[in-house]
């Protein structure tokens, strides 16, 4: 099934380079959502949207904010500390890095557990000196915090630009613009100095001269004024400006300017919700849902205003007003609501938005008075007119709702959210597609229905709305048709096996996941690197700034929301050698937070540029390169054939990378794997064989919501669907992290695995047949499931089943096949194995059903080259 256009970032320079064009590795896709063009910063726009098990500590810390550093070549960055169990972790048998949830940055703070470089943080200027009176960047003085906005995939920068440039390696950044720290950035309440040549603001790194004031930007170099603010007889008193001694900080102006909003005590709370609701479902799946949704309302805080609607063959609105009794209005589906209808609709005395402590009875009795479909209609085939309840969910909210509480009319702020909950494809009204696939004009059918619902998104990302799609069941909901109206709203679409457990836990989390809106993402950087493609939930937005600032070569991004649980990943080359030390990065989001304050984020890196292989080889992030090269890769792979053509790349990767930076075997044509990216080759040797680009997944439209979310997604998710992480539980109720191989599957044993979207708890033969030991690992491991998924979104699966069960196949299927290795490479990989006595290991060996899929060992060895040995 063909996937939709997404609405995505993907750039692509216009020009290739002619170290591109060599490559073995293809060059990115060259489709594109918007018509082709950053002037400014040569890139076209394309559609489209968990650590591992060691690292290494990095040399180069990142500055104040934990901002990752990172060089041209990437290599994953920040080693997060273990997140906090109720039973606790026991230490791995081989130095795995523990990693959480939600990695950390690479600059930690002083309460850190994790091990930090051994030589303390250095700081430094910028190129040049000005003269004696210049003011040295406060190198000293950056303080240390715990955040991860952006993430390098290496410290350093190589200054050749072919050696940089090499693709297969890549150099590049994964930015988290709304992601939230527990101690926040130093807040500005005045306007920013800015440069008046390219627009940078000015930052910590910036060269000052003392004497009067002016301030040498770091991105272009040129010197600007400070209007006297930068006066000072000495660097210290610079110290009282937070521009001047973080690496991020905050402007923010509290004043709204929207027009029909107004304040209320907690706007945050106050955005309303509308819950969009299938009503042809049959009993057992109704009866799910409607336990959801009473869980759901029950979470809900007090002051938030709820809307619901119910669709089939007509739309429903409820009057929350009515308490004896479940009221509705009722609109026709087959076509889009009329003006006049609408109006008679918002102007009536019902209340279709009311707060939840005024209506949450109400709501009740509306969810028990839903009824099963009684007809005898396959559920295919059932009329579903999604789009116009959509449509008409977007006009309760725009309109004027009368205030349960008070009796005044309000206009909402930003921020607000539908909901829809879907048990079927949009089979009727506008949007909509024949029940048959046979039908002689569905393929233009399809087409038109898709170009609706990506408008009706476009429309509610005008309106500050923003749609998410929560999919159930196991009739086909046709994604392709759907997916658009989530994307380019700014939302989610996920699908899950029924209307239970992680149903209801994602109802509650899409509605609690704060999203700023109106975000704008500027990159600027330094010394000819450019940004050659982009990869995230935004859309290219052409902002003339050349009357501000003349020479002004941003690249200028549209968010579609700005939320916690997405990122952007940036790939990026150098254009010529680079002359400097260091070379500079500058992003800048500009977004209305949840309580409508206008905030400007501002983080400013540093990276050292450095003419030794070695020393930037050592610097790069294995776990955060492998994921800008996931993202990369998984921008192609459209379908599943493109996705088998992918698994190829990767082969050519590793390949490449080996001929570029290993060296070759004496007597032989075999290349050994750099030593100092150990980690990278096993965390792609997991993407190739993964459900991203595997055949873990059957059904097209599965993998098409896992690609879109994966493409979106943060960086500790977007890790852990790269490569599962792999617990064993001990007794005591402690844990153990192993490499996620199967010869965890030791029968008196209990393994979860963490994949992302999945977290499967395999319980052995041996520890099953034993009921009381059995229960008790059985719990402790469903507690470190939910720890370890506490806040992730979407809410993955949580799947337990015993050796030997038919279930067990999806958690064999995505462990590293190594019972095949022979048994000195098995210990090197897998130490845990030499606990293990003669009779349990000949135990665990026999247990192995023989199949075709090579070790890790056996891949690289058939690609001609030599593993790295594990770090």
């Amino acid at each position: 099934m063909a996937n939709p256009t997404q609405p995505n970032v993907g750039f692509t320079p216009e020009r290739e380079s002619a170290n591109l064009e060599k490559s073995p590795i293809p060059p990115p896709p060259s489709f594109v959502a918007s018509p082709p063009g950053f002037p400014s910063s040569k890139l076209h726009l394309q559609p489209d949207q968990a650590p591992s098990r060691s690292v290494k500590t990095p040399n180069v810390l990142s500055p104040a904010n934990g901002v990752a550093t990172g060089g041209p070549v990437p290599h994953l960055s920040t080693p997060p500390g273990p997140p906090v169990f109720t039973s606790p972790v026991r230490p791995a048998a081989v130095p795995f890095r523990t990693s959480p949830s939600s990695p950390q940055p690479l600059a930690f703070s002083s309460a850190s557990s994790l091990p930090t470089s051994s030589s303390p943080l250095q700081f430094s200027n910028g190129s040049f000196e000005l003269q004696h009176q210049v003011s040295d960047s406060m190198d000293d003085q950056v303080p240390v915090a715990e955040s991860s906005f952006v993430l390098f995939s290496a410290h350093k920068v190589l200054k050749q630009k072919k050696q940089a440039n090499v693709p297969s390696l890549g150099f590049g950044a994964l930015v988290s613009p709304g992601r939230e720290v527990s101690m926040g950035p130093q807040v500005i309440q005045r306007d920013p100095h800015r440069c008046q040549s390219c627009g940078a603001y000015a930052n910590i790194y910036c060269n000052i001269l003392l004497g009067s004031g002016q301030w040498q930007c770091v991105i272009c170099r040129k010197l600007n004024g400070s209007e006297g603010e930068y006066i000072a007889h000495n660097k210290e008193d610079l110290h009282r400006f937070p521009e001047l001694s973080s690496t991020m900080f905050d402007y923010v102006q509290t004043g709204n300017k929207r027009p029909g909003f107004v304040p209320v005590s907690d706007s945050r709370m106050s955005a309303p919700i509308v819950l969009v609701i299938d009503e042809c479902l049959d009993e057992p799946h109704l009866h799910h849902l409607q336990s959801s949704l009473h869980a759901f309302v029950d979470s809900l805080p007090p002051t938030t205003r709820l809307g619901i609607v119910l669709y089939g063959r007509t739309v429903s609105v409820y009057d929350l007003s009515e308490e004896s009794m479940a009221s509705a209005d009722v609109l026709p589906g087959d076509k889009s609501p009329s003006q006049e209808s609408l109006k008679t609709l918002i102007y009536g005395t019902g209340i279709y938005l009311s707060p939840m402590h005024a209506s949450l009875a109400v709501a009740h009795s509306v969810f028990s008075s839903l009824r099963a479909y009684k007809v005898s209609i396959p559920e295919a085939s059932r009329d579903r007119c999604l789009g116009t309840a959509v449509e008409v969910a977007l006009a309760i909210i725009q309109g004027p709702s009368a205030d349960l509480s008070r009796g005044v009319v309000k206009r909402s702020g930003g921020n607000s959210r539908i909901i829809v909950c879907a048990g079927g494809p949009n089979t009727y009204g506008p949007g909509s597609v024949p029940h048959s696939f046979s039908h002689p004009n569905y393929p233009y059918m399809e087409k038109t229905a898709t170009k609706w619902m990506e408008n009706l998104g476009h429309e509610a990302h005008r309106q500050n709305t923003i749609i998410d799609i929560l999919c159930a069941g196991t009739c086909p909901v046709r994604v392709p048709i759907l997916h658009p109206l989530a994307k380019t709203s700014g939302g989610v679409f996920v699908l899950h096996d029924d209307f239970g457990e992680a149903f209801g836990v994602n109802l509650q989390r899409a509605s609690a996941r704060s999203a700023g809106s109106h975000g704008l993402l500027e990159l600027r950087t330094s010394d000819d690197i450019v940004i050659t493609q982009v990869v995230g939930p935004g859309e290219e937005s052409h902002v003339d700034t050349h009357e501000t600032f003349k020479n002004d070569t941003a690249l200028y991004i549209q968010m579609l929301s700005v939320e916690e649980t997405q990122s952007f990943s940036l790939s990026m080359e150098t254009e010529g050698d680079i002359k400097s030390d260091f070379v500079f990065f500058q992003f800048a989001i500009q977004y209305s937070n949840v309580y409508q304050a206008d905030v400007s984020r501002v983080i400013t890196v540093r990276l050292p540029t450095v003419d030794s292989i070695s020393a930037y080889l050592e610097s790069v992030q294995d776990e955060v390169a492998s994921v800008l090269i996931a993202k990369r890769t998984l921008l192609r792979a459209k379908n599943q054939s493109d996705a088998i053509d992918m698994r190829s790349t990767i082969d050519e990767r590793i390949k490449d990378i080996a001929l570029k930076f290993g060296s070759q075997l004496p007597k032989s044509k075999l290349h050994s794997f750099p030593k100092e990216l150990s980690l990278l080759p096993e965390l792609l040797f997991h993407l190739r064989r993964g459900p991203l680009l595997g055949s873990i997944i059957g059904h097209e439209d599965e993998r098409s919501v896992l690609r879109n979310l994966f493409l979106n997604a943060s960086f500790d998710l977007s890790l852990r669907m790269v490569a599962p992480r792999c617990l064993m539980h001990r007794e005591g109720g402690t844990f153990e992290e192993l490499p996620a191989y199967d010869l965890a599957m030791q029968s008196d044993a209990a393994v979860v695995l963490d994949h992302g979207t999945d977290v499967f708890i395999w319980l052995g033969a041996e520890l099953a047949a034993d009921e009381g030991r059995s229960a008790a690992a059985l719990a402790a491991c469903r507690t470190l499931a939910e720890e370890l998924t506490e806040y992730r979104f979407p809410a993955p699966r949580i799947l337990a089943f015993k050796e030997g069960s038919s279930q067990a196949r999806y958690f064999v299927s995505r462990l590293i096949p190594a019972h095949k290795d022979p048994p000195y490479e098995q210990e090197a990989r897998f130490p845990q194995l030499r606990s293990l006595t003669s009779d349990q290991r000949t135990k665990l060996k026999a247990s192995f059903v023989h199949f075709d899929d090579p070790s890790f060992c056996e891949w690289m060895r058939g690609l001609k080259v030599v593993p790295p040995q594990p770090s």
